[in-house]
């Protein structure tokens, strides 16, 4: 039985299907040698099977190389922990219930903040309701603010 292009082509998208089930983008490299291999293989039908063994496992120890030294490096996330909790302090927002015996109380912002556009605050100053605090940082579930003058 001879090899077609068709049968790597079969095996290519076999391939990069299994990636579903292993998402590791180790398999989908494999795939993609044997697409290759499929299109080489059709323009040139007398290639022996040795040739398009090499080229399959040449291709895809490339692409393999390519994505784990090269591109995946420039895709991590290079932010570090708490940058969007510190990206808020100086927002203001009005307080809607103020603080009173243990009970925080509550602030609502224009625009949300870290998904939220009410939030409990803490704040060291006596504030009412219809003040505008400014955020001075974040602790925990609450926003620690400050009363805007």
């Amino acid at each position: 039985m001879e090899i077609e292009y068709w049968h790597w082509l079969v095996l290519g998208m076999l391939l990069i299907g299994f990636e579903i089930f292993i998402p590791s983008f180790t398999v989908l490299w494999f795939g993609l040698g044997a697409l290759i291999v499929a299109g080489v293989v059709a323009f040139s039908s007398d290639l022996a099977m040795s040739w398009q063994l090499f080229i399959w496992a040449v291709l895809s120890t490339l692409f393999a190389i390519a994505w784990f030294k090269v591109l995946r490096p420039k895709m991590t996330d290079r932010t570090k922990a708490g940058i969007a909790r510190e990206a808020i302090a100086g927002e203001v927002g009005m307080v809607i219930k103020a603080p009173s015996d243990g009970v925080r109380g509550r602030v609502r912002f224009t625009t949300p903040i870290l998904g939220d556009d009410e939030w409990t605050f803490i704040c060291e100053e006596p504030v009412i309701t219809g003040d505008k605090v400014q955020i001075k940082e974040a602790s925990g579930n609450a926003l620690v603010v400050t009363k805007v003058s």
